[in-house]
């Protein structure tokens, strides 16, 4: 390399500078060309490369080539690309000036050091490109791992970013810091609570991305749209959002309607209380005699409910005498509906429930109620 560079200032020499300015013009010249070499390898690699392994990678079948060699991490690798061209025509440079050529070196050091972290980390987010509606266990599993891999990565790029700055060796300083490592478990206890408790929520199959959860604690009832090791991030369907974390999912409770959704229908348990001075027998002669009128609404509602277009029929249905309380007698109404999202269950809940108040009085049945009066004597 220092006879390329005796070369050059030979050249300059020849075009009639002498002297110290030699020396200047030719470093000048030198770093100028490395510049210029360095925009022209990225240029090649964003304006070759890239499109090239764009198409190849589009000519498969396969979809996950397209997603982890997409253009924003082909674009980060070109980055590194000038960085690597300065850092071996260093030397060639600055070979008389060692002080600068060791400060630049350590500088483009922590750049390639830098940019190589930033496409890993771009790498590993491209993963979640990956997901359908539904992220699976295994997809939750691995994204909690490579969240743990970005950090420690970001944790290993600072020591050597420091050990660059201060020309030291990266396993002393790694080693020096073990006294300090209760220190760094009370910094990222959250981190570690959060990849347990995502590695429960993930091997247990409990959530996923789209999944229907209501976490009545926090105040969150909607739509799971990420999971993170720190949070979980929920859209209510009022359109708020709520950020719940993993580690209050594990060790409380949360409701989670994906079983509902998967499968026909969702059930709906209802129950009115009738006046006991309302309930009578059937007298005469006829089949019914001795029959009382509540057990014939009773029979009446569930034919009724077994025929309803919007209720499921090959799902149980059930009028059932429920324990009977100083609010009257109790009948309990249980059955399946065909529409699952909230505003059509509610609606046709509705519809059926006042079919059901009304027909009670074509069987001689009050449904029991207090007015104020009977409230204020009490």
């Amino acid at each position: 390399m220092k006879q390329i560079a005796i070369y050059v200032e030979q050249l300059i020499s020849g075009c009639g500078v002498g002297g110290s300015a030699v020396a200047v013009v030719s470093h000048i010249v030198m770093v100028v060309a490395a510049v210029l070499m360095a925009v022209l390898a990225e240029w090649v690699c964003r304006r070759v490369f890239v499109p090239l392994v764009l198409k190849v990678t589009a000519r498969t079948e396969a979809r996950w080539d397209d997603v982890i060699f997409n253009e924003k991490v082909l674009v980060s690798t070109c980055r590194i690309v000038p960085a690597l061209v300065i850092w071996s025509l260093l030397p060639l440079i600055f070979f008389k000036f060692p002080t600068v050529h060791d400060l630049l070196g350590r500088l483009t050091a922590i750049y390639i050091t830098v940019m190589t972290v930033r496409t890993l980390i771009t790498f590993f987010d491209s993963f979640k490109l990956l997901e359908g509606d539904h992220r699976t266990a295994r997809q939750q599993y691995l994204y909690s791992v490579f969240a743990v891999v970005k950090i420690i990565i970001i944790f290993i790029t600072v020591i050597i970013i420091v050990s660059i700055l201060f020309d030291k060796d990266p396993t002393t300083l790694l080693a020096g810091l073990g006294a300090a490592s209760a220190i760094l478990m009370l910094a990222f206890q959250d981190t570690i609570k959060g990849l347990v408790a995502g590695i429960r929520l993930t091997s247990n199959d409990m959530l996923h991305i789209g999944d229907w959860i209501a976490v009545p604690s926090a105040g969150a009832n909607g739509r799971v749209e990420e999971i993170t090791l720190t949070m979980v991030k929920v859209r209510n369907f009022d359109n708020t959002v709520v950020t719940v974390t993993p580690q209050m999912l594990v060790d409380g409770s949360f409701q989670n309607w994906l079983g509902m959704e998967e499968r026909e229908g969702r059930k709906q348990v209802r129950r009115v209380y009738y006046d006991f001075r309302s309930i009578a027998t059937e007298k005469g002669d006829s089949a019914e005699a001795g029959t009382t009128n509540i057990t014939r609404f009773r029979q009446h509602i569930e034919e009724w409910l077994g025929k309803h277009p919007k209720v499921v029929a090959t799902r149980p249905i059930l009028v059932r005498q429920a324990e009977a309380t100083q609010a009257g007698c109790c009948v309990e109404f249980a059955f399946w509906l065909k529409a699952q999202d909230g505003l059509g269950f509610e609606h046709d809940t509705s519809d059926i429930m006042e079919y059901i108040y009304a027909a009670g009085n074509d069987f001689g049945l009050r449904i029991y109620q207090q007015f104020p009066e009977q409230q204020a004597s009490e």
